[in-house]
């Protein structure tokens, strides 16, 4: 028996080693180089603003870009007629597009795709779920 157990063993430890290696590779395939290449891309685009394009920064706020300052690393963004901010680069979320702005005008967001605004009916028309209506 101990020699069947000293025998199974010998071969094994090279299989125990592979799997921890192998799902190290899956980790770094998988997540670690698809984040490093996201970061890269978020760095290229916040050394690429200029004046006059329209952003939206991290928090949300939408606004346009009047100043930048190289030595401080910050943008002055004018987010309201006359109302002006000063955020660092790296607040930079993304580039406001054309396409991005013909998107939000054309979406309807009032109604649900059944044309009622709001809840759910069946067939005869009664609403479903927690809340009838009596």
């Amino acid at each position: 028996m101990d020699q069947f157990l000293a025998q199974s063993s010998g071969g094994g430890s090279y299989v125990g080693l592979l799997i921890p290696v192998l799902l190290l590779g899956v980790f770094y395939f998988l997540l670690i180089r698809p984040q490093q290449r996201r970061a890269k891309e978020q760095q290229a685009l916040i050394r690429s603003v200029e004046e006059g394009d329209e952003i939206v920064m991290t928090s949300g706020i939408i606004g346009t870009i009047v100043a930048i300052d190289d030595e401080d690393d910050t943008l002055t963004v004018e987010i309201a007629a006359g109302t002006q901010v000063r955020i660092l680069r790296a607040g930079v979320g993304r580039l406001l597009t054309a396409d991005d702005e013909d998107y939000d005008e054309d979406e309807d967001y009032d109604e649900d795709e059944d044309g009622d605004e709001g809840g759910e009916h069946d067939a005869s028309g009664e609403q479903q779920g927690p809340i009838q209506q009596l």
